[in-house]
């Protein structure tokens, strides 16, 4: 697949489903009983926060995400779910796991601008956490259909992705993604800038997944043996 090395650096593509892969070292602690545990709940620290559709898509994230998030809930996780379409702003789904009528984007919404208005609910991810009272999230688990590539270079660029512990991310490649422009050379560089930061901050990833049930295609063109979407997850090695 042209650009696929710049795309998918130093990782092995897993076999079996695209469930997302979570490293015990990240969730251990939080999943571990006792004080410990106790403790980084309540200052505020999730194991997972899921990220729904964009500008209010209908949410599709599949049943094995539902149960992940119920798994980790239940194993003591505090876990936010975000989605556009639900009709109350927050629901509370037992202890431990909130679904919340928000998505997230890469620049908050400006109430001067008229378009914007019809987007209230979308925010971005430091905004949410900081009206959340959140400093860290352990997993931060995102499909957002092709906003994926402005939402990290905002991550980045606001250096909220310090505050993650562990990314999981579909990311879309048959075409260049929300206000991505260019020819094909300069979108894949951009691609790989936002990658190559992950790196520099010390994100390493870890597991892939080619998703062979989508169309085969790769910025407007059919590839063989490719998929339009992957399922990327890296570790934050300097996490503390």
């Amino acid at each position: 697949m042209p650009g696929s090395a710049q795309l998918m650096p130093r990782a092995e593509e897993s076999p079996g489903s695209g469930h997302p892969a979570l490293l015990p070292c990240v969730l251990g602690p939080c999943l571990a009983a006792g004080p410990l545990a106790a403790r980084r709940l309540i200052a505020a620290l999730h194991c997972v926060a899921t990220v729904g559709h964009l500008l209010g898509r209908k949410n599709r994230l599949g049943s094995e995400d539902s149960q992940l998030e119920a798994s980790l809930a239940h194993g003591g996780c505090e876990v936010h779910r975000f989605d556009p379409s639900i009709k109350a702003a927050h629901v509370q789904e037992g202890p431990r796991l909130w679904h919340h009528r928000l998505s997230v984007d890469w620049r908050d919404p400006n109430p001067a601008i008229a378009a914007h208005k019809l987007h209230s609910n979308t925010k971005k991810l430091g905004t949410i956490m900081s009206e959340f009272g959140h400093q860290k999230i352990d997993v931060l688990k995102a499909d957002v259909e092709s906003a994926e590539w402005k939402i990290l270079e905002n991550l980045i660029l606001e250096d909220v992705v310090g505050q993650i512990g562990q990314l999981v991310v579909e990311v879309h490649v048959h075409w260049p993604g929300f206000e991505v422009s260019g020819n094909d050379s300069a979108v894949v560089r951009y691609w790989y800038s936002l990658l190559r930061e992950l790196e520099l901050k010390d994100f390493r990833l870890f597991h892939t997944y080619k998703d062979l049930a989508k169309p085969q295609m790769f910025l407007k063109k059919e590839a063989f043996n490719a998929s339009s979407s992957y399922t990327l997850s890296w570790v934050n090695t300097a996490w503390k």
